[in-house]
């Protein structure tokens, strides 16, 4: 694959890359790689220290050595702009991935992130994991096939204000529910759990809701989450117009689907329908906060407006006087199943924070002694050159 050609002065509308995204804001953060002769890409799939990414002159195997890092929340992710290189070293993968038997092409740098849906690595660690980068909307699947679990909508929801993505919840498999008075009142209580976030039925067997939901993310960068067996792997053919991807039935005994995706691909949509491209990801069975407490705040917007309400403006809504947030739900304005649900997620969020900030106080304390340690061997040394002399 040749890379010295180098398209970034292209006009934004006609770029090779327009239809992965490339607009005036991302060929301003590429500018001085331009310069540099580097060539843009757009990672789509990131596997073992390689990645597979999108050029001008199609997809192309690149090695992601030059900008590995320790710290997870800046590892390569799928969604990232990039500026590619030429390797230093042959190789027979690059070879075969680069049209020929030159260096596999590099990842240089990362142009900055816009957007990033961050999750917890797991409750049990104190690090981030970037599932998505450069996402404008958030697709949260949500299969009708079983009975709604709210508080997890809330959580993904919670988790997509706080990217920096735009929400979008959409009602699966809504073939399954035959009475359309049941259909719009599931709607409308996922509606209430998600303040100012629209919602979407859809049914990808029968096509319905389908032409709705591609004019949304028509254009534009959207990723696809939701636990297994939302559907999510028939939703993202239905919008790419083929079987991209692999589609199982859910488990009879327990409803939960299996993994059929098991990367993180970006995948472009047809350009006949507005273009844009989708991310599709492994279903997420746990999804840990990271860093949310804004997205938990717009997740509960109502709640932050009672707030300001209350006597003291440090209320924590137990058992304070003159609780605004409390008297709501005496009075039913409020749901209790809300209010806790606030609490539970601002209570993981702060536990998380503060295993992180005593991670980095480790971290700190650890890399003070190595420096430490690297300043008397230095010294000694100095003493005994010294001495010899």
């Amino acid at each position: 694959m040749d890379l010295t050609s180098s398209p970034a002065s292209f006009p934004a509308s006609s770029h090779p890359l327009s239809r992965y995204g490339w607009d005036t804001r991302v060929a301003d953060a590429f500018a001085p790689y331009d310069d540099e002769g580097l060539t843009p890409a757009r990672v789509v799939r990131v596997d073992r220290g390689r990645c597979d990414a999108v050029t001008a002159d199609g997809i192309v195997r690149a090695s992601t050595a030059p900008v590995a890092t320790a710290d997870p929340l800046r590892a390569v992710c799928t969604g990232d702009w990039a500026a590619l290189g030429h390797g230093a070293e042959s190789s027979a993968e690059g070879g075969a991935h680069s049209g020929g038997d030159g260096p596999m092409p590099e990842v240089v740098a990362l142009l900055p992130r816009r957007t990033a849906f961050v999750r917890s690595a797991s409750s049990n660690r104190s690090e981030g994991q970037v599932l998505a980068a450069n996402v404008d909307i958030a697709l949260i699947a949500v299969s009708l096939a079983a009975e709604l679990e709210l508080p997890r909508v809330e959580r993904f929801v919670a988790l997509a204000w706080t990217s920096g993505a735009r929400p979008l919840i959409v009602l699966t498999k809504a073939d399954l529910v035959k009475d359309p008075a049941t259909l719009g009142q599931l709607a409308a209580d996922v509606g209430e759990s998600a303040p100012g976030v629209d919602v979407l039925t859809v049914s990808a067997a029968e096509g319905d809701g389908l032409d709705v939901l591609a004019a949304v993310v028509a254009g534009g960068t959207c990723v696809l989450l939701g636990r297994s067996g939302a559907g999510k792997s028939t939703l993202a053919n239905a919008l790419l117009g083929e079987d991209v991807q692999d589609v199982r039935t859910v488990r009879d005994r327990d409803g939960k689907g299996r993994h059929t995706t098991t990367t993180r691909d970006l995948l472009p949509l047809p350009e006949a329908a507005g273009g844009g491209v989708l991310i599709d990801t492994p279903g997420l069975r746990g999804v840990a906060l990271w860093d949310a407490e804004g997205g938990v705040g717009s997740t509960f917007s109502e709640i932050e407006e009672l707030a300001e309400e209350c006597r003291f403006h440090d209320c924590r809504h137990e058992s304070e006087p003159d609780c605004a947030v409390l008297a709501a739900v005496d009075d039913g304005t409020l749901a209790a199943r809300r209010l806790e649900s606030y609490r539970k997620l601002l209570r993981e969020n702060a536990r998380i924070a503060a295993r992180t900030d005593a991670r980095l106080r480790a971290e700190q304390k650890r890399r003070f002694k190595e420096m430490s340690a690297v300043g008397r061997h230095n010294a000694e040394r100095k003493r005994g050159v010294g001495r010899d002399r």
